[in-house]
């Protein structure tokens, strides 16, 4: 159970060998660009540096979808105080 049958790599190769898979790939990681662009002008637009933005930037690379929803979630949890 705490093996996996291929790797991490191999995994993502089987994704990319068949058109259905691979678009939905290609289009989950153009929407990460577009929300990690998003985020850095947000933060900028709200005088906060680059720096504060990385750990997002970093989880949108690995997780995609998760990392915008955090930033929204915090950056919420800020205005609300």
């Amino acid at each position: 159970m705490l093996q996996a049958e291929q790797s991490l790599v191999d995994f993502g190769i089987s994704l990319m060998s068949r058109p259905d898979t691979a678009q939905v790939v290609i289009d989950l990681y153009l929407l990460a660009t577009l929300a990690a662009i998003w985020m850095y002008k947000d933060a900028r637009k709200r005088g906060r540096s680059v720096a504060s933005v990385m750990p997002y930037l970093l989880i949108t690379a690995i997780f995609v979808s998760v990392g915008p929803l955090l930033y929204l979630v915090v950056r919420g949890l800020q205005t609300r105080k």
